[in-house]
């Protein structure tokens, strides 16, 4: 199979869906690797150490052109739209229920798109943890670095100091983000409470976090409690391959601190606060009645060396399934591969995708 590695073209975005290392496994058995001009530098890895590891590297035009499987980290953006030809295949993170315009492309073009955000492992999604992990151990410190005064934040230290209480955190969320933040919350000494649907799930925190996080109930009533006196809210919130509900309203603006900071990780799904919008890094806050928001899609992009690696050890024995047995035999034999399938033969073959667009779901 003929293997092709874009560069990513997303404002900010650094990392890299294929390492030189990962070439050399998949030229070992017998497939060609063509590595767009650039594309792993910024996460640290030159065009030489892609050519050492026997991948070929081209232009843009040519790697489309000529590639079978199109491997990449973020969705295709516009300029990416005419490079994608009639019965390519794509895998990535897509995201789609939050983006018709680029379902409606993938559809009318007949594209096979598998994303990294659907595919199950035993009620698992082995390809979205490596990131989750990783945004949700951000989330904490951007919130922590955006309560400074000079970003009009309420000017708390979340440690606190000698004689004065640290931060409060809420987290929306108890799944591997929510966990992550709690983790770094903890560490940093934050109080912190954790909201989720699933009793399960908070009675493992309560167990992990010996007591040393609160745990809660999801509920409208509890959040429009917890929020008033909480200084960094996180949005942990995911639906795979739906749209992210909304739990944090306009109005509920109005009864938090001023200067307090909403994390929302969920936005490039949807966001679960209404007032979200999608940002980037060079520019990845804005404020709503006196609230910061960071809303950066793209969270792990900030830390491409890290992210890149993590997501590349995790995606490796997919991408394997899909080049030794070909794209049609690895759906019908490989549940895990049938579970990232999105779209195929123009068909949105995706249950909870269709549900968030309304398009009709085709059963494969």
């Amino acid at each position: 199979m003929i293997i092709g590695v874009s560069r990513e073209i997303k404002k900010e975005e650094y990392r890299v869906a294929i390492t030189p290392s990962v070439v050399r496994e998949l030229r070992a058995t017998g497939h060609t690797i063509l590595v767009e001009t650039s594309a792993g530098e910024g996460s640290g890895f030159s065009d030489n150490e892609y050519l050492e590891a026997d991948a070929d590297i081209v232009d843009r035009s040519t790697l489309f052109n000529k590639a079978d499987l199109i491997i990449k980290v973020k969705e295709p953006l516009t300029p990416e739209y005419e490079l994608l030809r009639e019965g390519q295949v794509i895998f990535t993170y897509l995201h789609l229920a939050s983006n018709r315009e680029l379902t409606e492309l993938l559809l009318k073009k007949k594209i096979t798109s598998l994303a990294y955000e659907t595919l199950q492992k035993d009620g698992s999604l082995p390809l979205l943890s490596p990131m989750s992990e990783i945004a949700g151990k951000m989330a904490p410190l951007m919130g922590a670095f955006f309560l400074q005064k000079i970003y009009n934040g309420e000017g708390i230290l979340v440690t606190g100091a000698i004689g004065v209480k640290p931060a409060k955190a809420l987290i929306l969320g108890a799944g591997i983000v929510g966990t992550n933040a709690a983790h770094v919350c903890t560490g940093l000494g934050i109080d912190t409470t954790v909201m989720n649907r699933g009793i399960d799930r908070l009675q493992k925190l309560d167990e992990l976090f010996t007591g040393r996080i609160k745990t809660l109930p999801l509920t409208e009533h509890n959040i429009r409690e917890e929020i008033k006196d909480s200084d960094i809210i996180i949005g942990a919130i995911l639906v795979p391959g739906g749209k992210t509900p909304v739990l944090i309203t306009r109005d509920m603006l109005t009864t938090m601190k001023k200067g307090a900071v909403i994390i929302d990780v969920s936005v490039d799904q949807g966001g679960c606060v209404e007032t979200s919008r999608p940002t980037t890094h060079d520019n990845p806050i804005y404020e709503v009645d006196g609230i910061i928001h960071y809303t950066v899609a793209n969270m792990p992009g900030a830390y491409p060396r890290t992210s890149t690696l993590a997501l590349t050890n995790a995606t490796l024995p997919y991408i394997k399934i899909l080049a030794e047995h070909g794209i049609e035999k690895a759906i019908r034999e490989f549940l895990e591969i049938r579970s990232a399938l999105n779209t195929y033969k123009g068909e949105i073959t995706h249950k909870t995708l269709a549900e968030s667009l309304e398009i009709p779901f085709k059963e494969i």
